[in-house]
């Protein structure tokens, strides 16, 4: 009993339109945070780390101390390092999602100030009852009287 109220409160919540539009939102954002990731390692930092000497920058670290290894060349303790070239190519993706919903709340936020711009049709008066029609008739007639 308690089971089912919950499960009908829950479908109520799930099924609001706000709900939904959030699903739907995450799911396309984690769609556009891959093909951005796509983008800048790709792309962007290929480019980047030729303009800089043909670096890589997805691997370009500042090891801190290097990683311990037996005799057989097994690692023990592995190396202590920075990463900042993976820190950047983070960064970049950050920075290219981060303007990209800039761009589509600009957008968005200029559809709904032109969509308000419009002026709205004026509103029809409410069409004559039965009694203001027969009321209309009797001043009318009374008029012709006179």
């Amino acid at each position: 009993m308690r089971n089912s109220k919950f499960l009908q409160e829950f479908k109520a919540f799930a099924m609001k339109g706000n709900v939904i539009d959030m699903a739907v939102g995450v799911i396309i954002g984690g769609a556009f945070s891959k093909i951005v990731s796509s983008l800048v390692a790709d792309l962007v930092t290929p480019l980047l780390g030729l303009l800089i000497g043909g670096i890589d920058l997805k691997d370009r670290a500042l090891v801190i101390s290097e990683a311990v290894k037996d005799e057989a060349g097994n690692v023990l303790t592995p190396a202590v390092a920075l990463n900042y070239g993976n820190f950047l190519q983070n960064t970049i993706d950050f920075l290219i999602i981060a303007f990209s919903i800039f761009l589509m709340i600009k957008l968005i936020g200029s559809l709904r100030r032109k969509k308000e711009a419009q002026p709205a049709p004026a509103p029809q008066p409410p069409a004559p009852s039965k009694e203001e029609v027969l009321l209309t008739e009797i001043r009318d007639l009374l008029k012709e009287r006179r």
